[in-house]
């Protein structure tokens, strides 16, 4: 399994960022969360069995999955440590 932890900072909070996050999520069949932070970014863990449906989640995640979104930065890092789950969340 190919996990990864994002943090999207921009404008994605208020628009609709985590569910259309959820969407392309399940749409791919990546497995995760989505989660609000104090700080105004998006923290997103992200899981699959397939690499490359993992990185074109993240390609779309960058790009805003939400039509009045905007991601400005983002830090990617992956960390196979994070707990399995077969289901995308959002928090």
């Amino acid at each position: 399994m190919h996990k990864v932890r994002i943090t999207a900072n921009g404008r994605v909070q208020g628009v609709g960022f985590r569910f259309s996050t959820k969407i392309l999520a399940d749409s791919l069949g990546i497995y995760g969360s989505a989660e609000n932070q104090d700080d105004g970014s998006v923290k997103i863990i992200a899981m699959s069995e397939d690499k490359r449906l993992l990185q074109q989640f993240v390609e779309q995640v960058k790009r805003s999955p939400a039509p009045f979104g905007r991601v400005d930065s983002f830090q990617l890092e992956r960390d196979e440590s994070i707990t399995e789950t077969h289901r995308f969340t959002t928090n």
